[in-house]
């Protein structure tokens, strides 16, 4: 046979050795996926699937696996992913030598302990086991995990460590969420993490960390963004250190417990966007020292319930990032300067429950320096209760396009109500409990994103008609009561809502009872107290929503009698007042379908008969006032079942027979007891003395 040429000899050689490779190499990755397959499997036959989630682990081919993830080029297994489990996590994972991202969040382990061997999984470099159900100790061994760069762990309880020093093996960690692990044994948290020079992001939330190192003698915390400490056990002041991370972007130490003066450093830290220092209730500033510093990017400041104190500065207008300021309940004083309207940003503005006073600006700066029309256009709250700020509501209030909620209630404004039809995005309007007066502007009528509305405890007058509430289509609040008003609106009115809280109390709504209200579906509130109705109660279906749970009805001159529609549909109802009327008849023994009612109050009316037996179910009444009628016969048995009441108010006329003996038994929270005026005779009964909670009693005689 004729020889080959070496050139082909060679050519033939290496195809052999191509194809060998070739074949070897696939064989290998058969074996692989094959190995990987069982594992899974093995996987998870370890978890409970309550809800068959993970049907779909079924054939040969793992890429169609519901949670699975391999990579295109080797086909190796890369990502788990799975929730809603129960059961174990079985060391067959570890088989995955090629897996970098394991995500066991919201499942139900049922406090079983985090797997020793997830710190083998070498190449890891996501691990989310967050509300996964584990407990106990979080193992040690997850510090052996040094390309693991996201390490979330955040659980509601059950999770702890009492030994930090493993975290500072995690040398490629950017991202770690420890929020509700109990760390409260752990001292060197601060060193420790010091130690990570990736940390981009930390969330120790709810941790239970008393205390810290406040100096560091080297700081390495050069990516830190964000570091939230919320909802700890510091008792201590804010460490210097911290304003020194000057990469820092998002800082909240909230309800921490920490006290002494906020750092005036803080405002001077190039990066700072987000500052959360609120609810510690004992951290101290000068506003006119704190908001004079530069903040060059802050956008959010959130002091809520501190000790700040002093004026606010002109230099408030400098902070021209500021989206949201946050100061209620603190203590300061003075007025607000016009230089609020260069904040062009500004979203949100609380200043609730401080000494504030003299009158808002009448003119507001930044027309000069805000790319609109008018100052403040992107303010979407402004809530300033609780304060004395007087003077007339300037004109500007009226035309913030973009505002969403105001409420300056608890204050001392005076004169009109302005025009207020630009505020068509307004859901909440709150001016309670102010000096103001003339009439309800019409413009209000013309507020289709209204949902609450409260302008009571003013001294405002006129007619109140439907022109009020012509748009007023997502009305679910309306708040007139103590004011002048003559609530005049027609019996054929069918409203554009359906109000939840209706309370029209110390207003001129009658003399008749407004029909409308037969179509309000969804009341849970309804007050007409002192409304000058005088007519019979409807008898409707009352009210017909499954959530109505207060009624009162009460100093008005309702005749008649109480309709026993009244305990038709009346499960939820926590509350009725229908005293001080002119209501006769008897007492409806519909009541006691009211199982779930608090407090009965049907006191200075005409009723007569006997107290129904059928009251006696109405298992948790803690105040029942019945005095002032012309009910008779005898206290019914039933009322020794009243073991939650309070007050018993039974000052009759015509109540007769002995005070019973069972009078004393079962009324361990009884404060309140009065017979007076009744035609009781015969002994005060020994059990009396039983009633330890008493302070109040009378027995006073029939005169």
């Amino acid at each position: 046979m004729e020889k080959l040429p070496t050139i082909e000899l060679l050519l033939h050689f290496l195809c052999l050795l191509i194809l060998v490779s070739v074949g070897s190499s696939n064989g290998h990755m058969i074996n692989r996926l094959a190995s990987e397959r069982e594992a899974l499997v093995d996987f998870k036959t370890g978890l409970h699937d309550p809800e068959n989630v993970l049907s779909s682990w079924r054939g040969s081919n793992c890429c169609q696996w519901l949670g699975i993830q391999r990579d295109n080029n080797t086909g190796a297994v890369v990502a788990v992913d799975i929730h809603g489990m129960g059961g174990e996590i079985r060391p067959s994972l570890m088989q995955l030598k090629s897996l970098g991202h394991l995500n066991l969040s919201f499942n139900s382990f049922n406090g079983t302990a985090t797997p020793q061997f997830l710190g083998s999984l070498d190449n890891l470099q996501y691990l989310n086991l967050s509300y996964a159900g584990f407990g106990g100790l979080i193992p040690s061994s997850l510090g052996n995990l040094s390309h693991l760069e996201v390490l979330d762990l955040k659980v509601r309880h059950d999770l702890s460590i009492d030994n930090f020093q493993w975290i500072t093996g995690l040398i490629s960690l950017e991202y770690l969420d420890m929020s509700g692990v109990n760390l409260s044994l752990v001292k060197d948290w601060v060193d420790a993490l010091n130690q990570l020079p990736s940390i981009f992001e930390l969330h120790l939330s709810g941790c239970s960390l008393f205390g810290y190192d406040p100096s560091l003698v080297s700081l390495n915390f050069t990516s830190l963004a964000v570091m939230d400490l919320s909802f700890n056990n510091f008792n201590s002041k804010i460490p210097d250190w911290v304003q020194n991370v000057s990469s820092l972007q998002y800082l909240d130490m909230s309800e921490s417990k920490l006290y002494g003066r906020i750092p005036l450093g803080l405002g001077e830290m190039p990066n700072l966007v987000s500052l959360d220092l609120s609810l510690n209730y004992n951290l101290t500033a000068s506003c006119s020292k704190l908001f004079r510093k530069r903040w060059e990017k802050i956008e959010v400041i959130n002091f809520r319930e501190n000790k700040v104190l002093g004026k606010l500065p002109s230099s408030l207008g400098n902070m021209t990032s500021l989206s949201r300021l946050y100061l209620d309940s603190n203590a300061i004083e003075g007025g607000i300067p016009s230089s609020i309207g260069k904040l062009c940003n500004l979203n949100r503005f609380s200043l609730s429950r401080n000494n504030v006073t003299g009158n808002l600006p009448e003119i507001l700066e930044g027309i000069e320096t805000c790319p609109f029309t008018n100052p403040l256009h992107n303010l979407q709250y402004l809530v300033l209760s609780h304060n004395q700020l007087g003077g007339k509501i300037p004109h500007w209030l009226g035309q913030l396009e973009h505002m969403v909620g105001l409420d300056l209630s608890y204050n001392l404004f005076e004169g009109a109500i302005p025009t207020l039809g630009s505020l068509q995005n307004l859901n909440i309007l709150q001016l309670r409990k102010n000096k103001l007066s003339g009439t309800l502007p019409e413009s209000l009528g013309q507020l289709s994103a209204l949902s609450g509305f409260d302008v009571s405890s003013n001294q405002l007058t006129g007619i109140v008609s439907e022109i009020h509430f012509s748009k007023l289509t997502h009305l679910t609040f309306l708040d007139l009561s103590f004011n002048s008003f003559i609530v005049n609106i027609s019996s054929n009115w069918m409203p554009p809502f359906q109000v939840e809280v209706l309370i029209v109390s110390s207003c001129i709504l009658g003399p008749s009872f407004p029909a409308w209200l037969q179509s309000q579906k969804e009341i849970k509130l309804l007050d007409l107290s002192n409304a000058s109705i005088a007519d019979s109660m409807p008898n409707w279906s009352w009210i017909g929503t499954p959530h109505f749970t207060f009624l009162s009805l009460s100093q008005n001159q309702f005749f008649g009698q109480i309709p026993e529609s009244i305990g038709e549909k009346c499960d939820s109802l926590l509350t009725i007042d229908l005293s001080r009327n002119n209501f006769m008849g008897r007492i409806p023994s519909s009541l006691a379908n009211c199982s779930n009612l608090n407090a009965l109050d049907l006191s200075h009316n005409n009723l007569f008969g006997a107290i129904p037996n059928s009251l006696g179910q109405l298992q948790w009444l803690r105040l029942l006032h019945l005095s002032d009628n012309h009910l008779s016969g005898r206290l019914p048995s039933s009322f020794i079942n009243l073991s939650y009441l309070q007050t018993l108010d039974l000052g009759n006329k015509e109540l007769s027979d002995g005070i019973p003996s069972w009078i004393g038994d079962g009324f361990s929270y009884l404060e309140i007891l009065n017979l007076r005026s009744n035609a009781f005779f015969g002994e005060i009964p020994h059990g009396l003395s039983k009633l330890s909670s008493l302070q109040v009693l009378d027995l006073g005689r029939k005169t």
